[in-house]
């Protein structure tokens, strides 16, 4: 069997024959060997007996969710290639021509995009239109390096093998942002085509929650691009910070009427170790990514686990913690000299506050090399 029509339903009875019909009209026009499998998630209203009755087959999903939903449609569909969409008639489904070329073509996930095919008239909310898909699919293009116009277009075909080998994760309606991330993470053929969004005929109000599936989507997105969310920003920030600190350590700093000191100091120094901590927090994540087969490994990932040692690592944060003494050794010594009376903040201050920072440093790096290290001996093969 070449192609499965797959859609996910949940009491559709109002729009889900016409659906099954034009999916049926395009199999038939098209001489195709394929079917059309319903995906049901618990529907109450006629809609099962409705799809079976007209010649499709339903698979029964009790977990709730339109990523679970499509799931176990695509674990059950015997097509090679699968195309799903929304039974709610948004999408016509007997123009399927241009997602089957492509997957023919050798592509392994064909998106379609709304915003070249057409939108009718009512057929997307503003709020969706112009501001959440084309934000999100701002995004999702920046951070994955994905050339797709949107995102979030609810019809869609791929490879079925391709897409399995994935391992998909989600449940809920991120599953359509998860799919095309792990595609491009997986280095796979990905392209789109202009398809016609078309006002659904449902009487009652859409599944997706605006705020909260548009918040889901934006979350999965952003937890999946570590670099971009931690290292990066963290490495930036260590850098700057260590720059001000060392400078401040050594003065106060003055630009124009514009005094820097102590409180600059201590505040640069926070700024490092918090820098410090989103370029670790960032590294762990990507090499978990590894581990639980969320994303390949990459460069850096495989870097890491080729020339990494425990005890290399615990020997840098042991130098830190060594060197933090020794600094507070000094200041130690000038509050001694003084007979532990009170001293001077702006000289103690550039002994203490670098002993700290130092220290935290040290510190932080025994802790992400025992991370790293488990992470590596527990990495599935």
């Amino acid at each position: 069997m070449e192609l499965t029509i797959l859609m996910p339903c949940l009491n559709e009875a109002r729009t889900l024959p016409r659906c099954i019909s034009e999916a049926q009209i395009f199999l038939e026009t098209h001489a195709l060997a394929g079917e059309v499998l319903i995906a049901d998630n618990g529907s109450t209203d006629g809609s099962v007996q409705m799809a079976e009755d007209l010649g499709a087959r339903v698979v029964h999903v009790s977990e709730r969710g339109y990523g679970a939903a499509l799931k176990s449609g695509i674990a059950s569909a015997r097509g090679k290639y699968v195309i799903f969409g929304d039974s709610d008639e948004s999408y016509d489904f007997s123009r399927l021509e241009t997602f089957l070329a492509e997957l023919r073509s050798g592509a392994s996930l064909v998106v379609g995009n709304r915003f070249k095919g057409g939108i009718e008239k009512g057929a997307m909310p503003f709020l969706h239109r112009y501001l959440g898909n084309p934000v999100l699919s701002f995004i999702g293009r920046r951070l994955f390096n994905a050339s797709i116009g949107d995102f979030h277009c609810g019809l869609r075909g791929f490879d079925k093998k391709s897409i399995l080998d994935l391992n998909l994760k989600t449940t809920g309606m991120e599953f359509a942002s998860e799919i095309i991330i792990r595609a491009v993470l997986s280095n796979l053929k990905v392209t789109e085509v202009p398809t016609v969004l078309r006002r659904d005929g449902r009487d009652r109000p859409p599944h997706l929650k605006t705020w909260t599936d548009g918040w889901r989507h934006l979350i999965y997105m952003l937890l999946h691009s570590p670099q971009i969310l931690f290292v990066m920003p963290g490495s930036m920030l260590f850098g700057v910070s260590l720059l001000a600190s060392i400078t401040l350590s050594t003065g106060p700093q003055a630009f124009g009427s514009v005094v820097f000191d102590i409180h600059s100091l201590l505040f640069s120094a926070a700024a490092a170790v918090a820098g410090i901590q989103l370029i670790f927090v960032g590294l762990l994540m990507q090499l978990a990514g590894v581990k639980f087969d969320l994303w390949p490994p990459g460069k850096l990932t495989s870097f890491i686990e080729a020339k990494f040692r425990l005890e290399w690592g615990l020997m840098v944060g042991a130098g830190g913690v060594i060197v933090a003494l020794l600094l507070a050794s000094k200041s130690l010594s000038y509050w001694h000299a003084s007979h532990y009376a009170a001293i001077n903040p702006s000289v103690a201050m550039r002994m203490a506050v670098p002993a700290v920072m130092v220290g935290l440093g040290g510190l932080q790096t025994m802790m992400f090399s025992m991370a790293v290290a488990f992470i590596i001996s527990t990495k599935k093969k």
